[in-house]
């Protein structure tokens, strides 16, 4: 390659800050070793997934009343929820989880959610990712100050499956993008082997940048490594059905294997329902559900040093619309699972659905700040310092209220 290629490569690098991993991906600075540490991960469902769906409160006679058309049926009626605890049911395209549920892995907090009551998508989802509601300010995500504040590991000690860094990982530390979808392992000019030697040469020395070369090196050799293995698994049988499937599978080995990851994040869109709500969520619940499932199972003894949240940035309205679908609402439901998680519960003070418990007469009122579903754990599984918690969430005074763990 040219020197002029080389010294085009270098600007773009030494500028960012960063080292491409992917076709989409890039991995900032050193990291040092690595010890064992516990696993996080996010999910994040964008589009505002109707919680009132997931987690139903079929008790309530308000929810039939307002959602004629969109509710889901009571357990034992026709394609019914399944009974969680005689007052809440899962909805049945979720089944899959059943098996967390039974074995107290998953719990569900209800009523959670952002006090920013936005009901726009950009800064609902911005407060849940910055971890600062209502700040418009905060230049960087809670995860990425999560990371800072955890022991340095590998440079994929932070991994997010997408196109590109989500918000919630943005910031100073070093965080590894892997793309998703079949994409993910495309060869890249670097991964020529005269091209990447070339490299190894001009980037052979002791400054920054050629560190920073060399630790991104590092971090794309771990990931394709990882992906290579997957890639040689699957040709012995079908590919998985989709793609939230196979991007779970991938984040387990990213923690299981080499790559030793801690934080993971993955995201799907799709959940803004003002259409036709009843039938979308019965086709896009499913494989989520199984997903999570080949996730737990995928991650294998390391799901018990596991906690996994699932999350979305406000719920939907209590009644429905005249599209057969829902609005913009505000509490929502959480959902948490892992090893060490005190499962099989529906947790959080829940408010009711009549009018007048409802907020602003409309919507699920929030009575369990998402900062408070979080807190735990950082402080009690990841094991940070509760002196260091106001580092990770400016401003917030946690209530130590929920029993998760």
């Amino acid at each position: 390659m040219k020197r002029r290629k080389f010294l085009h490569y270098a600007s773009l690098l030494g500028a960012a800050g960063t080292i491409c991993v992917g076709s989409h991906g890039w991995v900032a600075r050193s990291l040092a070793a690595q010890s064992h540490q516990k696993r996080l991960i996010v999910i994040f469902l964008r589009g505002a997934i109707d919680g009132l769906s997931v987690v139903v409160p079929y008790r309530e006679a308000d929810y039939y009343e307002l959602r004629r058309g969109v509710s889901v049926p009571k357990p034992g009626e026709e394609d019914g929820a399944i009974d969680l605890d005689g007052q809440f049911g899962l909805h049945r395209s979720l089944e899959a989880l059943m098996p967390l549920w039974e074995e107290k892995s998953l719990a569900f907090i209800h009523a959670c959610g952002s006090p920013d009551s936005t009901r726009s998508h950009f800064d609902a989802q911005f407060d849940m990712e910055t971890g600062t509601p209502a700040e418009q300010s905060t230049t960087d995500g809670w995860m990425n100050r999560v990371l800072a504040v955890l022991p340095h590991g590998t440079p994929t000690q932070a991994v997010s499956v997408g196109t590109t860094t989500p918000y919630i990982l943005k910031g100073s530390m070093a965080v590894a993008n892997l793309p998703r979808g079949r994409g993910a392992g495309r060869e890249l000019t670097i991964d020529r082997p005269e091209v990447n030697a070339a490299f190894d040469r001009l980037y052979s020395g002791s400054d920054a940048l050629a560190r920073a070369y060399r630790d991104g090196d590092a971090a794309r050799e771990i990931l394709m490594a990882e992906l290579q293995a997957e890639t040689q698994e699957a040709n012995a049988g079908a590919p998985p059905p989709e793609d939230f499937v196979r991007n779970a599978r991938r984040m387990a080995r990213l923690m299981v294997g080499d790559a030793r990851t801690q934080l993971g994040f993955l995201e799907l869109g799709g959940w803004d329902t003002h259409i036709n709500q009843k039938g979308r969520l019965n086709r896009a619940l499913k494989p989520v559900g199984e997903g999570l499932a080949v996730l737990a199972r995928e991650l294998g003894s390391l799901y018990e040093d596991t906690a996994i949240v699932v999350m979305s940035e406000f719920g939907r309205t209590v009644a429905a619309n005249g599209n057969s679908g829902t609005d913009h609402g505000y509490g929502n439901a959480m959902w948490v699972l892992g090893g060490g998680i005190r499962g099989g519960r529906v947790l959080g003070e829940w408010p009711g659905l009549a009018e007048s418990q409802r907020y602003e007469g409309r919507d699920l009122a929030i009575t369990t700040d998402f900062r408070d579903a979080i807190a735990p754990l950082l402080t009690q599984h990841l094991q940070i310092p509760e002196t260091k918690l106001s580092d990770i969430f400016p401003g917030f005074q946690a209530n130590p209220k929920l029993t998760l763990l």
